[in-house]
């Protein structure tokens, strides 16, 4: 038998072993890719901090992870710092980005699609909640303080205020959170267009639960604030449960 014979022989082998390799690494990479987009849907996401409204706990640029299924069961606490979508009015419209390649779009949407972009950070909010369903929540009380169910709490520890500000607001507030709904408020307080500044709005400034993403629990970029975000339960503490109506 002459070599020209032979070389077919010697290369089906060889071009199917490859076929089968590349089979096998799109199979992976489709698992992986759908792994990713059923954590990010259902388990955890990343955003990051466009702004200053939640210093000190929270700088500009931070990413955080947020924890999407755990409150599915527990519900929120006082102190939780969470993230949502806008409700409606509370984030000034989004100029429209001019037109990006559009392999870079699609690597973007890869990216977005199994949670390694925050693409659409820019379209949610991070707050800490102050008010529960039912809570009657009044700012403030001679000591500058705000009062939960009539008791108030001491946030000093967390607050981003001005020297010699004991204020935990500057603006006078007296509202009950109604069914579904959270009233929530920046710890740089002075700085933070939150619940207080959205009182006109049709939603009263209350954040609809089906709005929160979930959770944020940890501080995962730049490294050196790689950390757990403090919910200070201890300020909370005290507080009673709403009256029932």
């Amino acid at each position: 038998m002459s070599p020209d014979a032979v070389e077919p022989a010697e290369k089906s082998p060889r071009r199917r072993s490859l076929l089968t390799f590349l089979r096998d690494v799109l199979v992976i990479i489709l698992i992986a890719a759908l792994v990713s987009f059923v954590v990010k849907t259902f388990v955890l996401r990343s955003f990051y901090i466009p702004s200053g409204s939640m210093e000190r706990t929270l700088l500009i640029n931070d990413r955080i992870l947020v924890d999407e299924l755990t409150p599915q069961w527990t519900g929120y606490d006082h102190g939780d710092v969470v993230v949502f979508k806008d409700p409606g009015g509370w984030l000034p419209p989004v100029p429209q980005a001019p037109a990006r390649p559009f392999l870079v779009e699609a690597v973007d949407w890869v990216l977005t699609f199994v949670g390694l972009s925050t693409t659409d950070a820019q379209d949610h909010l991070v707050k800490r909640v102050i008010g529960l369903p039912g809570d009657h929540v009044v700012c403030c009380n001679a000591l500058g303080q705000i009062t939960i169910n009539g008791s108030p709490i001491d946030e000093m520890s967390y607050l981003d205020l001005p020297a010699g500000d004991t204020a935990a607001s500057d603006v006078d507030f007296d509202v009950t959170v109604p069914a579904d709904r959270l009233w929530v408020m920046g710890d740089n307080r002075d700085h933070s267009q939150d619940s207080r500044a959205h009182q006109e709005l049709p939603g009263g400034g209350f954040v609809p639960l089906e709005n929160v993403v979930g959770r944020a629990f940890l501080t995962t970029w730049p490294l050196d604030r790689f950390g757990l975000i403090d919910t200070h339960d201890e300020v909370f503490r005290s507080v009673p449960a709403a009256k029932s109506k």
